[in-house]
């Protein structure tokens, strides 16, 4: 409350990194977990950019498609995609029985870099 209180009075007291979001959605997706800019990067590694473009393009039915055409372990693939999933890039639909199928949820992420002070920031577009 202090802290509030002070940021209120004072704006630039604040010194945690910034988050914009395209809509109410994508900010209830990603406010609440640890998403920061350095936080984005590590997610967003060349190993899970290929990740997210088979996703995107070969469409698979299944967590477990997935993880045969990423050559990867169910469940290692399952901790990424839930990463990813709080970050507000990539959702599940629900399939009869217990399928999850994963399918991209974010368009483009935007990472601000401030390279001298506390005010990185991670913007997040959903897909329409």
């Amino acid at each position: 409350m202090r802290w509030t209180k002070r940021v209120v009075a004072e704006p630039t007291a604040a010194t945690g990194p910034k988050r914009w979001f395209d809509s109410d959605r994508t900010a209830e997706t990603v406010l609440g977990t640890t998403t920061s800019a350095e936080a984005m990067v590590k997610l967003l590694s060349e190993e899970n950019l290929a990740l997210l473009h088979l996703i995107s393009e070969r469409r698979p039915g299944s967590l477990r498609e997935l993880a045969t055409l990423a050559n990867r372990k169910e469940s290692n693939l399952s901790r990424t995609l839930k990463k990813l999933r709080s970050a507000g890039i990539v959702d599940f639909e629900d399939r009869p029985g217990r399928a999850r199928v994963p399918r991209l949820a974010a368009r483009r992420v935007t990472l601000e870099l401030d390279l001298v002070g506390p005010d990185s920031s991670v913007s997040v577009e959903r897909r329409d």
